[in-house]
């Protein structure tokens, strides 16, 4: 069966105009805009990914949040503090630095015991606190107590253990989520709370009485 030669009808420069897009930069995307007109998407940055930005808007090259753990910090008493009645912990703190202490990010700051957060998120704080009772208190413990305007605090959480005995120590344990809005105005600290004195144990070479930060996430 013999097949018919196909031609094809010349093309001229008058009768067909070829269509030619414009120089643009290294790196350039080209999407359309609401109005269906080609335009160009700006070159993002090393490590950026192209993202949606919705109907009726073009792409945009932008940065993934960081993901998982951004900071996490320490502090503990480095020395016994006698505290008459129940009242904050503010002397002899520092940052844990011994047995290959690790942190990540941007440290704590307090001054005399008033802790100021680094930047904004959802941390979870946690406290231990050791306690060396006079003989008498039936009832030790601590509290972690907040502000949210930098000047009145409550308490957050608490904990306590009943106890009469004498030269021997006694810890309570409190954990509490807090969301920092503001690093100026939210803040905290420990505090010892009981009907009566007592030692709060604290050591430069391990954690007795302490506090752990770990931001979590944004808020």
């Amino acid at each position: 069966m013999a097949i018919d030669k196909i031609t094809t009808p010349a093309v001229t420069d008058d009768s067909v105009t070829l269509a030619k897009m414009a120089p643009g930069t290294d790196g350039n995307i080209i999407s359309y805009d609401a109005s269906g007109n080609p335009v160009a998407i700006a070159t993002g940055n090393d490590g950026q990914v192209l993202t949606s930005t919705g109907a009726g808007s073009p792409p945009a090259f932008e940065t993934l949040p960081v993901g998982g753990i951004t900071m996490a910090d320490q502090w503990r008493t480095s020395a016994n503090a006698f505290i008459n009645s129940s009242n904050d912990i503010t002397a002899n703190w520092e940052r844990v630095d011994t047995d290959s202490y690790g942190t990540i990010g941007s440290a704590m700051s307090q001054s005399s015991g008033i802790f100021t957060f680094p930047s904004t998120g959802i941390y979870l704080v946690q406290a231990l606190v050791a306690i060396l009772p006079d003989g008498v208190r039936t009832i030790a413990g601590a509290e972690i107590r907040v502000t949210t305007n930098n000047s009145g605090y409550s308490s957050a959480t608490d904990a306590y253990q009943h106890t009469t005995a004498q030269n021997y120590n006694i810890s309570v344990y409190m954990s509490f989520i807090l969301d920092v809005t503001d690093t100026s105005n939210v803040k905290l600290k420990l505090s010892y709370s009981a009907n009566g004195s007592a030692t709060v144990v604290g050591d430069s070479g391990s954690t007795r009485t302490g506090m752990t930060f770990i931001r979590l996430g944004d808020t």
